[in-house]
């Protein structure tokens, strides 16, 4: 029986142009490639009031404990200015050993990757492979992140399916495939705030209140120094301010009202309640009237070094050489949602062209890539998981 080529299931995942939170039969792929090796495929669609619909994948094999999961995402971000890349971007094309297109790193390819590894690694145990493997596949991970993972555990936690260890295909490698995983991940909360003065004539501010020198003050300090300082699994937590905003287009007139917005990813050393405790006093400290409306997009978390750490550390090794860093630097992920029912990291391709025009990836790290989650597969199964 042929076995499944990586790079070819790529190809016809990146031919699906799954810009967030549209399908285009990219989870169609994956089930004609997953139900041949035994897998029970179900669609698990989402949909909530001020959210786009969103269709994802459950993929199941075997019924049995311990159960390895494989996370990803099948949507891709849009693909910015057309006439900047120099291959089309879901043409799937490769050129001098490179496969260009949205989602080649991010992360068309490591699901490929998935698949394949699991065929070869059922190829060899079956029948008497006993365990499980899944793959969670959310079409919303690159949109808000709603109607994905989080409520597929929830479902799946609800019908009592319990997950012993999870890998998350993003592109967490830093230069060469296998250099770094992600065993944690900061959180993330974006900040609003609104300060109320009162309008007036610029030539007679005593009878105004100007709400951007409150705003001014208030965001002041908030810098004024780090919020921490880091420690040992994580870089210090950083607030950067992105907007100030008045909408004032006169220059003889004092604003009724200043909004300035900002994001805090922070360590474990927080949580958003206590960030949030944190800023209202700092922000009372300086006085004036002001609104708060904040969104959290994840809390931190961290997979303490183990079992899994060390399985997938071995898998890279026998496969690239190189022992990689251990590392909780970066943005976010569905490893945040998952981190509550089991032992989670991320480990995928190189990410430097993630999001970018002429999105690409080697041909030989696809391939590469199936080869470790093979080998981790075997190692997480030869333990009994």
């Amino acid at each position: 029986m042929t076995s499944i080529d990586p790079v070819a299931l790529a190809q016809a995942l990146i031919k699906r142009p799954s810009v967030t939170p549209k399908d285009e039969g990219v989870l169609g792929v994956l089930e004609a490639a997953l139900a041949p090796l035994g897998f029970a495929c179900e669609r698990m669609p989402f949909s909530e009031p001020g959210t786009l619909d969103v269709d994802n994948l459950y993929a199941r094999r075997g019924k049995g404990r311990p159960h390895f999961c494989f996370a990803g995402h099948s949507d891709v971000v849009p693909v910015g200015d057309l006439n900047g890349w120099s291959i089309a971007p879901f043409a799937a094309e490769i050129h001098n050993g490179t496969l260009y297109g949205r989602g080649a790193a991010d992360m068309k390819g490591a699901i490929a990757a998935f698949v394949a590894a699991t065929d070869r690694f059922l190829s060899r145990r079956a029948p008497g492979f006993d365990g499980s493997i899944s793959l969670l596949i959310t079409g919303d991970e690159e949109g808000p992140s709603i109607n994905g993972t989080k409520k597929m555990l929830a479902r799946l936690a609800a019908r009592g399916e319990a997950i012993d260890a999870c890998v998350v295909g993003e592109p967490t490698s830093e230069k060469t495939l296998g250099d770094m995983v992600k065993i944690g991940r900061r959180g993330s909360m974006n900040v609003t705030v609104t300060v109320e003065g009162m309008q007036g004539h610029v030539g007679y501010p005593h009878l105004a209140d100007n709400p951007i020198h409150t705003l001014v003050r208030m965001l002041g300090a908030l810098t004024a120094a780090p919020i921490d300082s880091g420690n040992a699994s994580f870089q210090p937590s950083s607030l950067q301010i992105t907007t100030i905003d008045v909408g004032n287009i006169a220059t003889n007139i004092i604003p009724a009202r200043a909004r300035a917005r900002f994001n805090i990813r922070f360590n474990n050393l927080h949580s958003s309640a206590t960030l949030e405790a944190w800023i209202r006093r700092t922000l009372d400290g300086v006085g004036g009237r002001y609104q708060l409306a904040i969104e959290v997009s994840g809390e931190s978390f961290l997979t303490p070094e183990g079992r899994l750490s060390a399985i997938t550390e071995g898998a890279i090794e026998s496969v690239t050489g190189r022992k990689p860093e251990m590392s909780t630097t970066g943005g976010t992920s569905d490893a945040r949602f998952i981190t509550a029912h089991c032992p989670v990291l991320d480990f995928g391709l190189v990410g430097t062209s993630m999001h970018k025009i002429d999105e690409r990836t080697p041909v030989a790290d696809i391939v590469a890539l199936s080869r470790i989650y093979e080998a981790m597969l075997d190692r997480f199964f030869a333990t009994g998981g």
